[in-house]
C-alpha cells in the first residue's frame, strides 16, 4: 500500500518564502475608511443644504398662504390673491429648483474629485505593491535556485 506524502513542511517552507505584508491590508482598510468618511461628508452636507432649502421654501409658502387666506372686502380680491399666490409660487419654485440643482452639481463635482483622487492613489499603491512583490519574488527565486 502506498503512503500519502506529508506536504506540511513543504507548504510551510513555501509560505515562508512568500511572506504576506499585513501593512498593505491595514493601509487599504484605512484608505477605504477615509474615503467613506469623505463621501459621507459630501452626502451629509448636501442633505443639510437640501433641508435648509426645503425648510425655507415651506416657510415662505406658509407665509404667502396666510396672506392669501385673509378675509377680503371684495370678491374680486380673492381671485387676485389666488393669482398672486400662484405666480409667487411659480417664481419661488423655479428659484428653489435652481438651488437644488446647485447642490446636486456640487455633490457631483466633489464625488468626481474624490473618485479621481482615490483612483490615482489606488494606482500608485498598486504600482508600489507590485514592485515590492516582484522584488520579493525575485529574491525568493534567486534564493531558491542558489540553494540547489
Amino acid at each position: 500500500m502506498t503512503n500519502a506524502t506529508d506536504f506540511t513542511a513543504t507548504l510551510k517552507e513555501m509560505m515562508g518564502a512568500f511572506p504576506v505584508d499585513t501593512k498593505a491590508f491595514d493601509g487599504a482598510f484605512k484608505n477605504q475608511a477615509e474615503l467613506g468618511e469623505k463621501f459621507s461628508n459630501v452626502a451629509v452636507e448636501a442633505a443639510e443644504k437640501s433641508a435648509t432649502i426645503s425648510g425655507k421654501w415651506a416657510t415662505d409658502t406658509l407665509a404667502k398662504l396666510t396672506d392669501m387666506s385673509k378675509a377680503k372686502a371684495e370678491p374680486a380680491d380673492y381671485a387676485k390673491a389666488m393669482t398672486d399666490f400662484a405666480s409667487a409660487q411659480a417664481e419661488v419654485a423655479a428659484e428653489n429648483m435652481a438651488a437644488f440643482a446647485e447642490v446636486a452639481k456640487k455633490v457631483q463635482m466633489e464625488t468626481v474629485e474624490l473618485m479621481m483622487a482615490a483612483g490615482k492613489e489606488a494606482s500608485e499603491e498598486a504600482q508600489t505593491a507590485v514592485k515590492k512583490a516582484t522584488d520579493e519574488v525575485t529574491k525568493a527565486a534567486k534564493k531558491a535556485t542558489a540553494a540547489k
